[in-house]
């Protein structure tokens, strides 16, 4: 049996301000490094044999941060784009709680969480599982099945994707999905890929 380990990063400078992120490359916030030092220490008891952040650098930072929390100066990440956060088009750097008076509670929710919800010029969470799931079924998947414990440090909605790979919730229901900034999902999965069970670590009440 393997650990994996689902990581979001710790709150951006933008998180902070409540606007919407996506690809745009902005730092973590002091409390983003104070949570990702706590999740560290969170995890301290799983030995990781590989890690994965996205190509955009929060992740890194999350990382980084982790690592020196848990005295693993050798470890070194494998960076891909297909782990970063989901493309919010038109929407990046709005303020979402201002979209949320604008477009009223129900429109927000559906664009915020909804599976299939197009933006203009980004994408839907369903186009954002269609770049994960595949990248985890053959880049991380095998290390898992090989018995090595796996850390991933990704965002909000690439995590969601996976999470809703892993415990098949349906596409009704992928909107109850939330990760807080900084907590550790951690999952057993067995030598034949499927979950066995999952706790969560540094659980973060402030969702953002």
């Amino acid at each position: 049996m393997a650990y994996l380990v689902l990581v979001r990063h710790g709150t951006s400078v933008w998180n902070a301000l409540g606007q919407w992120t996506g690809l745009t490359d902005v730092d973590l916030a002091p409390e983003g490094v104070e949570e990702a030092r706590k999740a560290g220490k969170a995890i301290k008891d799983i030995h990781v044999d590989v890690a994965y952040v996205s190509a955009l650098k929060r992740t890194r930072q999350t990382f980084d941060a982790m690592r020196d929390a848990i005295g693993r100066n050798d470890l070194e990440p494998i960076a891909s784009a297909a782990l970063n956060e989901r493309d919010y088009g038109i929407y990046a750097g709005r303020n979402k709680w201002q979209m949320k008076e604008t477009l009223g509670e129900e429109k927000f929710q559906e664009l915020r969480r909804g599976w299939d919800v197009p933006i203009p010029e980004g994408e839907s969470l369903k186009n954002v599982y269609e770049r994960v799931v595949p990248y985890y079924t053959e880049h991380i998947l095998p290390v898992l099945e090989s018995g090595r414990n796996v850390l991933v440090v990704a965002h909000g909605n690439s995590l969601r994707s996976l999470v809703k790979y892993l415990e098949r919730v349906p596409d009704d229901r992928v909107a109850e999905l939330e990760l807080g900034t900084g907590e550790a999902h951690v999952y057993s999965i067995d030598p034949d890929g499927s979950m066995h069970g999952k706790e969560v670590r540094a659980v973060n009440a402030k969702k953002v």
